[in-house]
């Protein structure tokens, strides 16, 4: 007999007592698990039943793959807003309790990519590693948290930096009636933050395939997806994903913000999102109110922007800017939705239709356009040279609609007025150029010093161009004191003007040539 033979009986015999004692000790835990069923589904929504633990915003699992939002949490049954395709449900499917509220995933992961309000990836670059995932519906930073807007987040558009500065941590409304522009700004915003260090979320909710896709494309040819995070909802899907987008999006915003670092975010439109939220609503046969709205809607937007904030330094030293974007009907913001949003930021930046037809582009009302916090946080070279030039610029407006009517104008009136033509043509700037601090600093006191008012308008584009490109050469001592909080020297002063007199030099019209002499006449007169 082999003597191993007997080594390996043992080792069986000794494996089987080992099992037999696993098997005696195992017992069997049974995990309850609420089980609900449809009981109606709807455009968007469903109706379940079988729940009676189900809390509200709690995520629920329907077949195929589909999650809700526990919505209405009523005695007998829930109202549920499906976040995705859900045509191949019907009464009777199962669903799910999850335990956990809707939450997306956040980290330097999202940087260049586009993703659906689920973290779904929709620019074919597979699937998004998140080491991190955040609720969408957060608390706001508590008073005690936040910091004053100190520092201006510079958006490379004149009309702007000038007249109405915005700030990192301010929310700014920008808000005008369809095609004026309003996309185009926040757009060049995000192009300039290129190496300043903020990053951007832009969410795009409702939108046509084709406008988000022309948005995307802009970016990534500047270079700007390497910084910025998209999240798109597209009009065709269910008013769920439309709903959740914008929280969504400043939850991925959030993460950076509280990491340190600053950060903007442009929610593309919401007035989108309101529409959605009030098909929602009705849906669900919530009391309508105002225009068909429920009667939370001022809440809905309100609890959103107010998440973005600036962050004292104990707690990171974050920002969070929020611009967010409004669709008016027929110039009337005095709708119920722009005023809610108006009486919810610090400021907005009006888009007129007229302007854009004359060719203003951007087309910024600066008369109806305000910013109730960025002056405090722009920089003094800028109060310095753009004190006056809003004034100036709002007389020369109601001198020109005075001037149409054919009345006779005095000589300081003509001159005011062409003083203003020459602002305006400085305020003017194409799509995806924005233009930097010293060519901004350079073309605003070449303004203030009337350097522009002997220059034909034909010829503004010229001059301005070669202003900005006479600022390039600005030594760097002097374009870092743009930066700071110190103010303009006369030296300084002085070194810009004279930059930009010799740069307008040869747009200068020519003396008219003078008559011979006599003597050079033959002494004839």
């Amino acid at each position: 007999m082999n003597p191993d033979s007997g080594s390996l009986h043992g080792a069986v015999d000794g494996a089987f007592a080992a099992m037999r004692e696993a098997r005696d000790a195992f017992t069997q835990r049974l995990a309850p698990r609420e089980v609900g069923e449809i009981s109606k589904v709807s455009t968007g929504i469903a109706t379940v039943s079988g729940l009676p633990g189900a809390g509200f915003e709690e995520l629920l699992e329907f077949p195929g793959g589909v999650s809700g939002i526990a919505f209405n949490v009523d005695a007998g049954e829930i109202g549920v807003v499906l976040l995705g395709d859900y045509w191949h449900l019907n009464a009777g499917d199962e669903v799910r309790r999850t335990g956990r509220v809707m939450d997306v995933a956040v980290g330097e992961a999202l940087l260049g990519r586009v993703v659906d309000p689920l973290g779904r990836p929709l620019d074919g670059g597979g699937p998004v590693p998140a080491d991190r995932r955040l609720p969408i519906e957060r608390p706001a930073a508590a008073i005690m948290d936040r910091a004053p807007v100190t520092v201006p987040l510079q958006t490379g558009l004149v009309a702007v930096d000038a007249l109405i500065p915005v700030g990192r941590g301010q929310r700014e409304l920008i808000l005008g009636d369809r095609q004026t522009g309003k996309t185009a700004i926040a757009v060049d915003t995000i192009l300039n933050q290129r190496g300043r260090g903020v990053l951007c979320v832009y969410c795009a909710m409702g939108q046509r395939a084709s406008s988000v896709a022309k948005v995307i494309a802009g970016l990534r040819d500047k270079g700007a997806m390497e910084y910025t995070v998209v999240v798109v909802t597209e009009g065709n899907e269910a008013p769920g994903l439309a709903y959740i987008a914008p929280y969504a999006a400043t939850s991925i915003a959030e993460h950076f913000m509280e990491a340190g670092r600053d950060v903007l975010i442009v929610y593309d439109d919401l007035s989108h999102h309101a529409r959605a939220y009030r098909e929602l609503s009705l849906l669900l046969r919530r009391s309508p109110g105002r225009e068909a709205f429920p009667g939370d809607i001022f809440y809905l937007h309100s609890r959103l922007l107010e998440r973005a904030t600036h962050l004292r330094k104990e707690r990171g030293g974050g920002s969070l800017t929020a611009l967010p974007i409004i669709e008016t009907e027929a110039q009337d913001i005095s709708a119920y939705i722009p005023t809610n949003l108006i009486s919810i930021t610090d400021g907005q930046i009006y888009l007129s239709p007229s302007l854009f037809e004359l060719g203003v582009l951007p087309a910024i009302d600066v008369g109806k356009s305000v910013s109730r916090v960025g002056g405090k946080a722009q920089r003094a070279a800028y109060r310095a040279v753009a004190g006056d030039l809003k004034l100036a610029y709002a007389q020369f407006e109601e001198l020109e609609t005075f001037a149409r009517f054919g009345a006779r104008l005095d000589e300081g009136t003509r001159k005011t007025i062409d003083h203003g033509r020459r602002i305006r043509a400085c305020l003017k700037q194409p799509e995806f150029a924005p233009v930097s601090v010293p060519a901004q600093i350079a073309l605003l006191l070449a303004l203030g010093a009337k350097l522009f008012d002997t220059v034909s308008l034909e010829r503004m584009p010229e001059a301005i161009q070669a202003v900005c490109g006479a600022a390039a050469e600005f030594p760097a001592g002097l374009c870092e004191r743009f930066e700071t909080t110190d103010t303009l020297s006369d030296e300084d002063r002085n070194t810009i003007t004279d930059t930009a007199r010799q740069a307008l030099a040869r747009f200068l019209p020519r003396p008219p040539a003078t008559a011979k002499t006599s003597t050079e006449n033959g002494g004839k007169p």
